[in-house]
């Protein structure tokens, strides 16, 4: 696909645009949260507006992303470049796979380790139940769900409101927030409920089929 149409498409789960790389902890949370998803690519210089700027120096943008991978990804991911020229400018593309190796977590600037995941065209922090999906999703083990009343009792509840969120869970069957979310990390890697992340909630619904 060429570089102007992927631009015209704009920002989204697998796209995002940098005018330049000024800081490895913004840059490795972007990189995770598409590790951690389907995989996406950066356009380094190109405005957020879709104007391509073309990168100064693209020796030191591919410095900055390698260590950004390296050192502030965990585990390390390995993007993969090309240069693409566009009306004598250079734009870095940088392709960075879905892992198999989930979750991924990026070093932050308060010195802590975060989990993101993209949704739509922004980076945003793993809940703990999401976290624990990526995780036991990699697994490949399957799950094996024993419908006890409490699952029943949640479907049901799902039947009629169609969605749920960790905090209504609890207060439903009366249990405690870590009993809930294992609950729901079964039942979401089992394909009976689907998670939903906004950036301002996350909720539950029952997958269609």
């Amino acid at each position: 696909m060429n570089l102007k149409r992927q631009i015209l498409e704009g920002e989204g789960v697998k796209l995002d645009f940098k005018k330049t790389i000024t800081s490895c902890e913004k840059i490795a949370k972007t990189m995770v949260s598409f590790a951690n998803n389907v995989g996406g690519r950066l356009l380094i210089g190109v405005l957020d507006d879709g104007t391509i700027k073309g990168v100064k120096d693209e020796t030191e943008e591919r410095y900055m992303i390698e260590k950004a991978a390296h050192f502030f990804c965990r585990p390390a991911l390995d993007p993969v470049f090309e240069e693409v020229y566009y009306d004598d400018k250079i734009v870095l593309m940088v392709d960075i796979p879905e892992s198999t190796e989930k979750p991924h977590s990026a070093l932050a600037e308060d010195g802590k380790w975060w989990v993101y995941i993209r949704v739509k065209d922004k980076s945003v922090l793993a809940s703990k139940v999401v976290v624990d999906v990526l995780r036991r999703g990699a697994d490949e083990r399957g799950v094996l769900i024993e419908y006890s009343s409490k699952e029943k009792a949640l479907l049901e509840h799902l039947n009629k409101q169609e969605r749920i969120t960790v905090k209504e869970f609890c207060t439903l069957l009366n249990i405690g927030r870590r009993r809930a979310q294992r609950i729901l990390v079964d039942l979401v890697l089992s394909g009976v409920l689907a998670v939903h992340t906004t950036e301002k909630e996350e909720f539950y619904t029952a997958m269609q089929g």
